[in-house]
Parts: C-alpha cells; sequence; structure tokens
C-alpha cells in the first residue's frame, strides 16, 4: 500500500486532517502537528513550494494495522514472522518515484519543516537511507539529515549497520534517501537485526513492494516512495545538531558526515513526509520495531505472551511483558532476556497473562497485588542508551526489573481478581 493508498484510506474512515490554507514549513507545521496529534494532517500548500506536507502517519499502531491488512493485536506476529521469513521484492524497469527527475538538485526547493526554535534548521526526519556493501547487500534505516547548502546534507549517522558500511569502505559510498513511503516499508527501516539481513526483504513480506533503480546509483529503491535524494556519503564532516530526539529532550552536538546530492527524483505533486520528533509517531517507529526482538529472546527462556515499549517510557527505556509462568523464576529469566535484547531499557515490568499490558492501571495493580521489593526486584548497573539524560557520561545507568508475577510459593487464588456481577 503506497502512501497516497494509505492517506486515501484513512480519510475513508474520517481521520484525515486536510489544510488547504498556506502554513509556514518553519514551526507552524510542527505546532499544528502537536494539536492534531490524533490525526494524519495533510498539509495542501506549503510555503512557495510545489510540494505536500503529510505528518502523524504513525500516530497510533491501528495505522500500521491498516496498512499491513491485520488486526491491532496480531501485530507483533506479523512483524516477527516478516523477520523469520523475509522475500524478495520485484524489481521493475519505471518507478511512480522517476516521474520527475531532477539533476540540478536544490534541497532548499522542498518545504523541510524546522520543529523547533533551537534546532540547527530544517530536518528531514523520516528520510530512510538505503545503501549497498559489496559484502553485507543493502541496509535500510533512519537517519536524520539537514541541509547545509542547496545539494548536501548533514546527517547524524548512528553507530550501527550503515556507519559500519562507511567505515569498512573508507571512502565516500552511495546512498538514495527515501522520504514518502508506505509503512510497512517505514517499519522494515526501523528494525535492526543482523547486519547481513535486507530490511528491504522484511518490509516485502510485511506488504509487497516493488523496486527500481536509481538514476545516477546502483542502488534500488521502493518504487512507489513519493521523494528520492541520490547522492554519496563523504568522508567531511560538518556539525550535526541540535535537536530533539525521542526522549522530548535535546540531542548533543557532533560532528557528522556530510552527504553530497546528485539527483533528486519524485512523483508529480509529490508528499514530503514531516515526521514529528518525541511525538507519537517517533515512539512507535522507533520503538515498536524492537518488541519482537524483545518477544523472541523472552520466548527462549519462559512462554511470552506480549511485549510492549510505553510511550510514557519513550518507547524506548520502559518495557511491559506478560508471560505464562510454569516455573517460579521465569519472571526474573524473562527480565533478564529482555535487558540483553534491548540494552537501552532502564525500566521492565513482567505481569502474568492474566494483565492487559495496554492498560497501565491493570500493570499498576499487578505491581501494586503481587509484587514485593525485597524478593521480586532485580537491579544491575549497566551501559543504557545514549538517549537518557540521567545516565552517566559514559552511558552507565542503574536498571529496575519488577517481577510483578503470582509468587509460585502462595495460594494463586487470592491475586485472582474479583469479577462483580458474577
Amino acid at each position: 500500500m503506497s502512501l497516497r493508498e494509505f492517506i486515501n484510506k484513512v480519510e475513508e474512515r474520517g481521520e484525515l486532517l486536510r489544510i488547504e490554507r498556506n502554513v509556514n514549513p518553519k514551526l507552524e507545521i510542527a505546532r499544528i502537528l502537536n494539536e492534531n496529534s490524533n490525526r494524519v494532517v495533510l498539509f495542501e500548500n506549503v510555503g512557495n513550494s510545489n510540494y505536500r506536507v503529510v505528518g502523524n502517519l504513525c500516530n497510533k499502531r491501528e495505522n500500521f494495522a491498516i496498512a499491513l491488512n491485520v488486526g491491532t493485536g496480531d501485530l507483533l506476529h506479523r512483524i516477527i514472522s516478516a523477520i523469520e521469513n523475509p522475500t524478495k521484492p520485484e524489481i521493475i524497469k519505471n518507478g511512480n518515484c522517476q516521474e520527475v527527475v531532477e539533476y540540478d538538485p536544490n534541497l532548499f526547493e522542498i518545504p523541510i519543516p524546522t520543529y523547533t526554535s533551537r534546532d540547527m534548521g530544517p530536518y528531514i526526519t523520516s528520510g530512510v537511507f538505503i545503501a549497498n556493501d559489496p559484502e553485507y547487500g543493502f541496509n535500510m534505516s533512519f537517519h536524520r539529515a539537514s541541509p547545509i547548502s542547496k545539494n548536501e546534507l548533514v546527517a547524524r549517522i548512528c553507530h550501527r549497520d550503515l556507519y559500519r558500511y562507511i567505515k569498512k569502505s573508507k571512502n565516500e559510498i552511495e546512498v538514495a534517501i527515501c522520504i514518502g513511503l508506505d509503512l510497512s516499508v517505514l517499519l522494515a527501516a526501523a528494525i535492526s537485526t543482523d547486519i547481513k539481513t535486507n530490511e528491504l526483504e522484511i518490509a516485502n513480506s510485511l506488504s509487497r513492494v516493488e523496486l527500481v533503480r536509481c538514476k545516477t546509483k546502483d542502488i534500488l529503491v521502493p518504487a512507489d516512495s513519493e521523494i528520492v535524494l541520490e547522492g554519496n556519503i563523504t568522508m567531511r564532516k560538518h556539525k550535526e545538531g541540535p535537536f530533539p530526539d525521542i526522549t522530548k529532550t535535546y540531542d548533543i552536538v557532533r560532528e557528522e558526515f556530510v552527504i553530497k546530492i546528485d539527483c533528486i527524483t519524485h512523483r508529480r505533486n509529490p508528499i514530503f513526509h514531516a515526521l514529528l520528533p518525541a511525538s507519537k509517531e517517533h515512539e512507535l517507529l522507533m520503538g515498536m520495531p524492537r518488541e519482537p526482538i524483545i518477544y523472541n529472546a523472552v520466548n527462549e527462556v519462559c512462554k511470552c505472551r506480549d511485549v510492549l515499549l510505553t510511550h510514557g517510557g519513550c518507547s524506548w527505556l520502559h518495557c511491559v511483558i506478560k508471560i505464562d509462568k510454569r516455573n517460579e523464576d521465569d519472571g526474573k529469566k524473562a527480565i533478564n532476556a529482555a535487558f540483553k535484547a534491548h540494552p537501552s531499557m532502564k525500566h521492565v515490568v513482567v505481569v502474568d497473562n492474566d494483565i492487559d499490558i495496554h492498560n497501565m492501571e491493570e500493570v499498576e495493580w499487578a505491581i501494586a497485588t503481587r509484587f514485593q521489593a525485597g524478593r521480586d526486584l532485580i537491579i544491575k548497573k549497566e551501559k543504557g542508551s545514549s538517549l537518557d539524560p540521567s545516565a552517566n557520561e559514559d552511558r552507565t545507568t542503574y536498571k529496575v526489573g519488577i517481577d510483578a508475577t503470582i509468587p509460585f510459593d502462595m495460594d494463586g487464588r487470592k491475586f485472582k481478581r474479583i469479577k462483580l456481577g458474577e
């Protein structure tokens, strides 16, 4: 399902807000998206640009379910299945993303939003970077980027797979930055597994994706992308930041790689995806793809039923896990497995199968009635998330695990919730 098809689906459900008046990409778009965080917003008239802008695409799990044509409760297992069973996308000769080709690119013609007054400038926040390595193959991942000239960007390249491609090459490498994508592609791009995993194949298993070869680079991109920036990641560095991150605090200023853009291709009447930082959309796109990784790790040590990275924990630092407890130490095993699978986490709560982990009152009730700190608490000092402002400079942090499952050595009947009217 292309971005345009998804927008049409959302509109049919009465959940699309169209704004036809002229809006300013500097701060105004961010304000409107924040004020309408529960709706997908389409800006039809942005500055002096020929581009439209859309935001809040992934602001709730139901939107991913619509895009993948599954129930919301089936999302976790659908993602797990796609990770475990990737399939090769079809490669076609002509893609919608190449309806217009600009060999003299000007990034300043794109209405890239500025989100806060402290930002270093306008930021591409939804850009999916695709690169190809001779040994490892294609990698697809998110990285924010800001224009520093009409044909150059500085990008925050996190020290994961793409960074390893750059360091391995010891020279500039080709890259395509895709904007305005199918939600299945966005979801796959946020999944981190093995460096040899091709996230484009995960995307194709989530929902059929067609690929087309770039005009100036030997890179395959989703054919229905709204915008594709073709360029090279150079060895030059430039200051990047400050910029807000998922924790609703500002990330630091760093020296980051400069990307030279050689060509821009896009659809007619293109739509730029503005991913509002520190929003529900940001949290879900970053956190939800980690839940299958945690689920699989926990499921190796006990029977896991569900996993949730909570919005209150920025969908990154706090997790609730539902298990079928069959052994006394299953809760603690689940805690340790979860911290190992997602080292950025600070707090993990494990509950029994009778608790709805998407209802925080139920989770708190389980802690209140089933947890004893002297018996059920795990505290460890380890490396945590670079996004946690309370962590030490070397990223060490105290992590807490709460086993809020019913103790095996006590009568389980005394922990069962009453059912009024029954």
